[in-house]
Protein backbone atom coordinates (compact mmCIF):
# COMPACT_ATOMS: atom_id res chain seq x y z
CA UNK A 1 0.00 0.00 0.00
CA UNK A 2 1.11 3.42 -0.84
CA UNK A 3 2.45 5.32 2.43
CA UNK A 4 0.30 8.32 1.58
CA UNK A 5 -3.68 8.48 0.90
CA UNK A 6 -5.90 11.71 0.87
CA UNK A 7 -6.41 11.23 4.53
CA UNK A 8 -2.35 11.49 5.55
CA UNK A 9 -2.47 15.64 4.59
CA UNK A 10 -3.44 17.11 7.35
CA UNK A 11 -4.00 21.31 6.46
CA UNK A 12 -1.73 23.31 8.81
CA UNK A 13 1.18 20.45 8.45
CA UNK A 14 4.55 21.46 6.88
CA UNK A 15 7.40 19.53 5.84
CA UNK A 16 10.86 20.21 3.77
CA UNK A 17 11.63 18.58 0.28
CA UNK A 18 15.02 18.31 -0.77
CA UNK A 19 17.94 19.60 -0.83
CA UNK A 20 19.10 19.26 -4.43
CA UNK A 21 21.94 21.52 -6.47
CA UNK A 22 21.09 23.22 -9.47
CA UNK A 23 24.53 22.18 -12.07
CA UNK A 24 25.34 24.39 -14.93
CA UNK A 25 25.23 21.28 -17.01
CA UNK A 26 21.26 20.98 -15.78
CA UNK A 27 20.40 24.76 -16.59
CA UNK A 28 22.02 24.36 -19.73
CA UNK A 29 20.55 21.48 -20.98
CA UNK A 30 17.03 22.53 -19.46
CA UNK A 31 17.17 25.81 -21.26
CA UNK A 32 18.41 24.42 -24.66
CA UNK A 33 15.77 22.28 -25.17
CA UNK A 34 12.60 24.35 -23.66
CA UNK A 35 13.68 28.14 -22.88
CA UNK A 36 16.96 28.86 -24.95
CA UNK A 37 16.97 32.73 -24.36
CA UNK A 38 19.96 34.35 -24.40
CA UNK A 39 20.32 35.09 -20.48
CA UNK A 40 18.94 31.05 -19.86
CA UNK A 41 21.65 29.77 -22.44
CA UNK A 42 24.60 32.43 -23.11
CA UNK A 43 27.16 34.02 -20.05
CA UNK A 44 28.43 36.27 -22.49
CA UNK A 45 24.94 37.57 -23.75
CA UNK A 46 23.50 37.12 -20.05
CA UNK A 47 26.10 40.27 -18.70
CA UNK A 48 24.20 42.27 -21.04
CA UNK A 49 20.38 40.85 -20.23
CA UNK A 50 17.73 42.65 -17.59
CA UNK A 51 19.35 40.63 -14.82
CA UNK A 52 22.95 40.54 -15.91
CA UNK A 53 23.66 36.62 -15.51
CA UNK A 54 23.04 33.70 -16.04
CA UNK A 55 19.97 32.38 -14.25
CA UNK A 56 17.81 29.10 -14.97
CA UNK A 57 14.83 28.77 -16.79
CA UNK A 58 11.35 29.65 -14.51
CA UNK A 59 10.15 26.50 -16.13
CA UNK A 60 12.87 24.51 -15.14
CA UNK A 61 12.52 25.65 -11.56
CA UNK A 62 8.80 24.47 -11.72
CA UNK A 63 9.99 21.18 -13.10
CA UNK A 64 12.82 20.62 -10.42
CA UNK A 65 10.03 21.44 -7.64
CA UNK A 66 8.18 18.95 -8.91
CA UNK A 67 10.89 16.00 -8.73
CA UNK A 68 11.33 16.76 -5.37
CA UNK A 69 7.59 16.56 -4.82
CA UNK A 70 7.90 13.02 -6.66
CA UNK A 71 10.34 11.79 -5.02
CA UNK A 72 9.74 12.58 -1.11
CA UNK A 73 5.57 12.60 -1.33
CA UNK A 74 4.09 11.31 -5.16
CA UNK A 75 6.01 8.38 -5.84
CA UNK A 76 4.76 6.61 -2.36
CA UNK A 77 1.15 7.87 -2.70
CA UNK A 78 -2.10 7.18 -4.31
CA UNK A 79 -1.83 10.78 -6.27
CA UNK A 80 -4.13 10.65 -9.15
CA UNK A 81 -2.47 13.78 -11.07
CA UNK A 82 -3.35 17.54 -10.96
CA UNK A 83 -6.15 19.87 -12.20
CA UNK A 84 -3.27 22.95 -12.36
CA UNK A 85 -1.51 25.35 -10.67
CA UNK A 86 -3.15 28.33 -9.09
CA UNK A 87 -0.18 30.93 -8.74
CA UNK A 88 3.56 30.56 -9.39
CA UNK A 89 5.92 33.59 -8.19
CA UNK A 90 9.59 33.01 -9.80
CA UNK A 91 11.12 35.83 -6.66
CA UNK A 92 14.64 35.69 -7.37
CA UNK A 93 16.88 34.28 -9.82
CA UNK A 94 18.01 30.60 -9.68
CA UNK A 95 21.57 30.62 -10.65
CA UNK A 96 23.77 27.56 -11.13
CA UNK A 97 25.73 25.79 -8.08
CA UNK A 98 21.94 27.09 -6.03
CA UNK A 99 21.09 24.59 -3.70
CA UNK A 100 17.14 24.44 -3.36
CA UNK A 101 15.03 23.21 -0.82
CA UNK A 102 10.65 23.17 -1.19
CA UNK A 103 9.09 23.77 1.75
CA UNK A 104 5.71 22.12 1.31
CA UNK A 105 2.92 23.17 3.49
CA UNK A 106 -0.65 21.70 3.20
CA UNK A 107 -3.27 24.37 3.44
CA UNK A 108 -6.96 22.98 2.94
CA UNK A 109 -8.23 19.30 1.95
CA UNK A 110 -11.82 18.33 0.56
CA UNK A 111 -13.42 15.42 -0.10
CA UNK A 112 -14.59 15.24 -4.34
CA UNK A 113 -18.76 15.83 -4.12
CA UNK A 114 -18.63 13.62 -7.80
CA UNK A 115 -15.92 11.22 -6.74
CA UNK A 116 -16.21 9.55 -3.34
CA UNK A 117 -13.34 7.33 -3.53
CA UNK A 118 -10.76 10.26 -4.33
CA UNK A 119 -10.28 13.92 -2.54
CA UNK A 120 -8.17 16.75 -3.25
CA UNK A 121 -5.10 18.66 -1.36
CA UNK A 122 -4.00 22.21 -1.94
CA UNK A 123 -0.26 22.42 -1.22
CA UNK A 124 1.92 25.75 -0.98
CA UNK A 125 5.44 25.37 -1.99
CA UNK A 126 8.33 27.96 -1.40
CA UNK A 127 11.66 27.07 -2.70
CA UNK A 128 14.79 28.46 -0.80
CA UNK A 129 18.44 28.59 -1.91
CA UNK A 130 21.20 28.14 0.03
CA UNK A 131 20.69 31.83 1.48
CA UNK A 132 17.61 30.67 2.49
CA UNK A 133 16.01 33.10 -0.02
CA UNK A 134 12.71 32.52 -1.12
CA UNK A 135 13.12 32.07 -5.28
CA UNK A 136 9.86 30.53 -6.39
CA UNK A 137 6.34 29.90 -4.94
CA UNK A 138 3.45 28.10 -6.01
CA UNK A 139 -0.19 26.98 -4.99
CA UNK A 140 -1.62 24.13 -6.38
CA UNK A 141 -4.49 21.12 -5.83
CA UNK A 142 -3.46 17.50 -6.19
CA UNK A 143 -5.95 14.74 -6.41
CA UNK A 144 -4.96 11.53 -4.03
CA UNK A 145 -6.70 8.45 -3.87
CA UNK A 146 -8.85 7.86 -0.48
CA UNK A 147 -7.21 5.14 1.79
CA UNK A 148 -9.69 2.26 1.38
CA UNK A 149 -11.27 3.19 -1.96
CA UNK A 150 -10.83 0.93 -5.14
CA UNK A 151 -8.44 2.25 -7.86
CA UNK A 152 -10.06 5.08 -9.77
CA UNK A 153 -9.32 3.90 -13.47
CA UNK A 154 -9.74 5.61 -17.51
CA UNK A 155 -11.85 8.50 -16.43
CA UNK A 156 -9.26 11.07 -17.16
CA UNK A 157 -10.80 13.19 -19.67
CA UNK A 158 -13.62 13.79 -17.60
CA UNK A 159 -12.37 13.93 -14.20
CA UNK A 160 -9.53 16.30 -15.13
CA UNK A 161 -12.02 18.78 -16.65
CA UNK A 162 -14.22 18.86 -13.35
CA UNK A 163 -11.26 19.67 -11.11
CA UNK A 164 -10.32 22.30 -13.37
CA UNK A 165 -13.55 24.08 -13.15
CA UNK A 166 -13.22 24.39 -9.67
CA UNK A 167 -10.17 26.74 -10.48
CA UNK A 168 -10.72 30.31 -11.65
CA UNK A 169 -12.24 30.93 -14.94
CA UNK A 170 -9.68 31.74 -18.03
CA UNK A 171 -10.03 34.23 -20.07
CA UNK A 172 -12.24 33.47 -23.54
CA UNK A 173 -9.23 32.87 -26.49
CA UNK A 174 -10.06 35.03 -29.62
CA UNK A 175 -8.91 34.90 -33.13
CA UNK A 176 -7.56 38.34 -34.40
CA UNK A 177 -5.44 39.57 -36.87
CA UNK A 178 -1.77 39.52 -36.13
CA UNK A 179 0.74 41.80 -34.64
CA UNK A 180 3.77 43.78 -36.12
CA UNK A 181 6.59 41.87 -37.09
CA UNK A 182 8.51 43.27 -34.61
CA UNK A 183 6.81 44.50 -31.63
CA UNK A 184 8.23 46.72 -29.01
CA UNK A 185 5.83 46.95 -26.31
CA UNK A 186 3.97 50.40 -27.41
CA UNK A 187 3.03 48.35 -30.53
CA UNK A 188 1.28 45.63 -28.91
CA UNK A 189 -2.26 45.13 -29.12
CA UNK A 190 -4.85 44.30 -26.35
CA UNK A 191 -6.90 41.19 -27.65
CA UNK A 192 -4.98 40.22 -30.30
CA UNK A 193 -3.95 36.35 -30.75
CA UNK A 194 -0.45 34.77 -32.50
CA UNK A 195 -0.27 31.27 -32.81
CA UNK A 196 3.16 30.29 -31.73
CA UNK A 197 3.31 27.23 -33.16
CA UNK A 198 2.13 22.93 -32.88
CA UNK A 199 4.23 20.04 -31.19
CA UNK A 200 3.36 15.99 -31.30
CA UNK A 201 4.09 14.47 -27.90
CA UNK A 202 5.75 11.21 -29.08
CA UNK A 203 6.00 8.17 -26.53
CA UNK A 204 9.99 8.36 -26.12
CA UNK A 205 9.81 12.44 -25.42
CA UNK A 206 6.79 12.09 -22.87
CA UNK A 207 8.78 8.98 -20.73
CA UNK A 208 12.19 11.22 -20.71
CA UNK A 209 10.91 14.27 -19.68
CA UNK A 210 8.75 12.55 -16.93
CA UNK A 211 12.03 10.10 -15.98
CA UNK A 212 13.61 13.75 -15.02
CA UNK A 213 10.99 15.77 -13.33
CA UNK A 214 7.73 13.55 -12.98
CA UNK A 215 7.96 10.32 -12.69
CA UNK A 216 4.40 9.24 -12.30
CA UNK A 217 3.07 5.67 -13.40
CA UNK A 218 0.88 6.85 -16.20
CA UNK A 219 4.22 9.60 -17.41
CA UNK A 220 7.09 6.88 -17.92
CA UNK A 221 5.34 3.29 -18.48
CA UNK A 222 2.84 2.83 -20.66
CA UNK A 223 1.49 -0.33 -19.83
CA UNK A 224 0.61 1.10 -16.28
CA UNK A 225 -0.53 3.95 -17.63
CA UNK A 226 -3.29 1.65 -18.90
CA UNK A 227 -4.65 0.71 -15.49
CA UNK A 228 -4.27 4.29 -14.40
CA UNK A 229 -6.83 7.18 -13.87
CA UNK A 230 -5.63 8.45 -17.86
CA UNK A 231 -5.97 5.04 -19.06
CA UNK A 232 -2.83 5.89 -21.58
CA UNK A 233 0.48 7.10 -21.78
CA UNK A 234 -0.03 10.78 -20.95
CA UNK A 235 2.63 13.68 -20.46
CA UNK A 236 3.54 15.88 -17.27
CA UNK A 237 1.41 18.93 -17.37
CA UNK A 238 5.37 20.23 -16.80
CA UNK A 239 6.12 19.12 -20.00
CA UNK A 240 3.37 20.27 -21.82
CA UNK A 241 4.03 23.65 -19.82
CA UNK A 242 7.95 23.69 -21.33
CA UNK A 243 6.29 22.93 -24.61
CA UNK A 244 4.84 25.76 -24.31
CA UNK A 245 7.90 27.64 -23.54
CA UNK A 246 9.90 26.33 -26.52
CA UNK A 247 7.18 27.17 -29.07
CA UNK A 248 7.09 30.81 -27.44
CA UNK A 249 11.16 31.14 -27.95
CA UNK A 250 10.90 29.95 -31.35
CA UNK A 251 8.26 32.67 -32.17
CA UNK A 252 10.27 35.56 -31.10
CA UNK A 253 13.20 33.65 -32.45
CA UNK A 254 11.29 33.67 -36.18
CA UNK A 255 10.30 37.74 -35.23
CA UNK A 256 14.08 38.56 -34.61
CA UNK A 257 14.82 36.46 -37.99
CA UNK A 258 12.84 38.78 -39.77
CA UNK A 259 13.57 42.34 -37.77
CA UNK A 260 17.03 41.93 -38.70
CA UNK A 261 16.96 40.41 -41.97
CA UNK A 262 14.63 44.00 -42.94
CA UNK A 263 17.03 46.41 -41.23
CA UNK A 264 15.76 46.76 -38.22
CA UNK A 265 16.53 46.25 -34.14
CA UNK A 266 14.61 43.82 -32.71
CA UNK A 267 12.51 43.98 -29.34
CA UNK A 268 14.11 42.34 -26.30
CA UNK A 269 12.11 40.73 -23.48
CA UNK A 270 12.77 40.00 -19.85
CA UNK A 271 11.80 37.32 -17.29
CA UNK A 272 8.60 36.65 -15.89
CA UNK A 273 7.78 37.44 -12.25
CA UNK A 274 5.48 34.19 -12.35
CA UNK A 275 2.09 33.50 -13.67
CA UNK A 276 -1.42 32.32 -12.44
CA UNK A 277 -4.24 30.31 -13.57
CA UNK A 278 -2.66 27.32 -14.86
CA UNK A 279 -5.33 24.47 -15.86
CA UNK A 280 -3.96 20.91 -17.40
CA UNK A 281 -7.84 20.72 -18.80
CA UNK A 282 -7.48 17.51 -20.42
CA UNK A 283 -4.49 15.12 -21.00
CA UNK A 284 -2.22 14.87 -23.38
CA UNK A 285 -1.16 11.76 -24.39
CA UNK A 286 0.88 10.00 -26.76
CA UNK A 287 0.75 11.23 -30.69
CA UNK A 288 -1.70 14.01 -30.19
CA UNK A 289 -0.78 17.28 -31.35
CA UNK A 290 -0.89 20.58 -29.43
CA UNK A 291 -0.88 24.00 -30.87
CA UNK A 292 -0.43 26.59 -28.62
CA UNK A 293 -1.47 30.27 -28.95
CA UNK A 294 -1.27 33.38 -26.71
CA UNK A 295 -3.06 36.48 -26.89
CA UNK A 296 -2.15 39.93 -25.20
CA UNK A 297 -4.65 40.95 -22.38
CA UNK A 298 -3.22 43.98 -20.62
CA UNK A 299 0.18 45.87 -20.46
CA UNK A 300 1.51 48.83 -18.41
CA UNK A 301 4.55 50.29 -17.97
CA UNK A 302 7.41 49.31 -15.44
CA UNK A 303 7.89 51.61 -12.82
CA UNK A 304 10.94 50.56 -11.04
CA UNK A 305 12.49 49.99 -15.11
CA UNK A 306 12.85 52.16 -16.91
CA UNK A 307 12.78 51.52 -20.76
CA UNK A 308 10.73 48.48 -19.77
CA UNK A 309 7.05 47.57 -19.83
CA UNK A 310 5.12 44.31 -17.79
CA UNK A 311 3.18 42.75 -20.52
CA UNK A 312 0.16 40.84 -19.80
CA UNK A 313 -0.84 37.30 -21.99
CA UNK A 314 -3.52 34.49 -21.81
CA UNK A 315 -2.32 31.36 -23.32
CA UNK A 316 -3.80 27.97 -24.48
CA UNK A 317 -3.13 24.60 -25.92
CA UNK A 318 -5.60 22.66 -28.18
CA UNK A 319 -5.39 19.69 -29.48
CA UNK A 320 -6.09 17.87 -32.75
CA UNK A 321 -9.54 17.67 -31.66
CA UNK A 322 -10.22 20.67 -31.36
CA UNK A 323 -10.00 20.64 -27.39
CA UNK A 324 -8.11 22.96 -25.24
CA UNK A 325 -5.70 20.99 -22.80
CA UNK A 326 -3.79 23.63 -21.44
CA UNK A 327 -4.24 27.07 -20.51
CA UNK A 328 -2.64 30.06 -17.95
CA UNK A 329 -2.06 33.81 -17.68
CA UNK A 330 1.23 34.58 -17.61
CA UNK A 331 3.38 38.01 -17.96
CA UNK A 332 7.09 38.91 -18.94
CA UNK A 333 8.79 42.32 -19.08
CA UNK A 334 9.18 44.03 -22.52
CA UNK A 335 11.41 46.10 -23.53
CA UNK A 336 9.65 49.85 -24.86
CA UNK A 337 10.58 52.20 -27.70
CA UNK A 338 13.68 54.08 -26.97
Amino acid sequence: MPRYAFEDFTPGATRMLGPTIVTKEALLAFAREYDAQPFHVDEVAAKDSFIGTLIASGWHTCSINMRLLADEVILDSTSLGSPGIEEVKWLKPVRPGDALRSRMTILESRPSASRPSLGLVRFQFEMLNQEDETVFAQKNWIMFGRRDAEPVRGAGRGVLSAAAAAMPDQAPERELPHISSNPFFEDLVIGETEELGSHTFTPDDIVGFARQFDPQRFHVDAEAAKDSLFGGLCASGWHTASVWMKQMVGYRDRIRAYALAHGGRPARLGPSPGFSNLKWLKPVYAGDTITYRTTVSSKRASASRPGWGLVFHHNTGTNQHGEEVFAFDGMVFWERRA
